[in-house]
């Protein structure tokens, strides 16, 4: 009777636990949210790589801040694919404007699944990154990488949002030779593939103009002195020197210039086209002339409505690209609707029949992944200050 008794117990406290199970059910979060009428949330990563130590450090911050505007914005207003909500996250990335770091971040984003890239901001790192996104059919789009080569490979992955010193090069030329009526000139470059490469078109439009390249000299993207140079320049009285580099090396190279006694006007292009030139440079910048791949913001469609919440999202100004940067995000979100996926490969695919209206313009891309239509914007600076010197469009853009 004992044993009986406690096997009834036990058979009851069985039955009672099963019945209790049926009747409190765990729910399920996912057909809890459905029940509801509510879209499942998918976390979507998008890549931001630039550099983010290093003398071009606040470039890259600029790109990123775009980026992550974009993304908070996006997320804000709603985005669903495919039926799901999706959550776009930005993973910000610093490659240091070094080509192994960049290749090193470009296998990373791989691995995590990111559906694309914003980056790289240097043309020196975004050519050898851009075969990993190609083998891994995630597209990059590069807000600053300037160099032809960088859509020249034939990889399907690679578009960028900014002219190329193809356009930027002759646009100084033309600049030297016809403004300032330039016969002599001398070529300076940093030997990144970006000043070099801004350097070499600058040379062959002034060359086939009728212009005569008197000293071709080449330094480092790290060099601070620049005098054994500057002596070998000043020797050859050129009307006009071209720099190809970053703000961080012009800036040193135009005071220094000026100390030795060279009125020679110095050209340079966006890299240096900055506010932080004007301080490294100091009162000699008054001798620069400047090109930016790009309108100007202020000449941009959008561009008044994008820098005022840039400014009070981040509390100071644009310094370089974040517009660009800012336009990339949502021609991928763009490419995720129409696509109606967040498959990389897919989204991919979609990215080459862009035709979007961002805060820099019309957006749509040729067979290369370049912009078909943009504009070149000269500067030069007074009292330490940007202004608006000219704009040379090209592909039926209006400046």
């Amino acid at each position: 009777m004992k044993n009986l008794t406690k096997l009834t117990l036990i058979s009851l406290s069985l039955t009672t636990l099963t019945l209790t199970g049926c009747g409190k059910k765990e729910p399920q979060p996912q057909a809890d949210a459905q029940a509801a009428g509510r879209a499942v949330e998918t976390v979507v990563k998008i890549g931001h790589v630039g550099p983010l130590t290093g003398g071009s450090s606040h470039l890259g911050k600029d790109n990123e801040n775009g980026a992550r505007l974009a993304v908070e914005e996006i997320n804000k207003t709603g985005l669903v694919i495919g039926g799901r909500k999706v959550r776009l996250e930005l993973d910000g990335e610093d490659d240091a404007a070094d080509p192994k770091t960049g290749t090193q971040i470009a296998q990373k984003f791989v691995d995590e699944h990111v559906v694309a890239v914003i980056g790289h901001l240097n043309s020196g790192v975004s050519i050898p990154a851009s075969r990993i996104y190609n083998d891994a059919n995630i597209v990059e789009i590069s807000p600053s990488s300037t160099n032809p080569d960088y859509t020249k490979q034939g990889y399907k992955s690679a578009y960028r949002v900014v002219a190329t010193d193809a356009q930027q090069g002759p646009a100084l030329g033309n600049y030297a030779l016809k403004s300032l009526n330039a016969k002599s000139i001398a070529v300076v470059d940093d030997a990144t593939a970006y000043g070099k490469g801004l350097a070499d078109e600058f040379a062959k439009a002034a060359q086939a103009g009728g212009g005569r390249i008197v000293a071709r000299e080449a330094t480092t993207d790290k060099a601070t002195d620049f005098r054994a140079i500057l002596t070998t320049i000043k020797s050859a009285h050129p009307d006009v020197i071209m720099f190809g580099g970053m703000d961080s090396t012009v800036g040193p190279f135009i005071r220094q210039a000026a100390a030795l006694g060279l009125t020679a006007k110095v050209l340079s292009g966006d890299g240096a086209c900055t506010e932080k030139v004007a301080e490294l440079a100091g009162d000699a910048v008054n001798n620069l002339v400047c090109s930016e791949a790009s309108l100007a913001v202020s000449r941009m469609p959008k561009g008044a409505e994008f820098e005022k919440r840039f400014e009070a999202r981040f509390n100071g100004p644009i310094l370089f690209n974040a517009p660009f940067a800012y336009d990339a995000v949502y021609v991928v979100a763009d490419a995720m609707k129409r696509a109606n996926t967040t498959d990389a490969a897919k989204v991919l695919d979609a990215i080459a029949a862009t035709d979007y209206n961002g805060v820099i313009g019309r957006i749509a891309f040729d067979a290369h992944g370049d912009m078909k239509e943009g504009a070149i914007t000269l500067y030069r600076y007074q009292d330490r200050k940007k202004t608006l010197l000219d704009v040379v469009s090209f592909g039926g853009a209006s400046a």
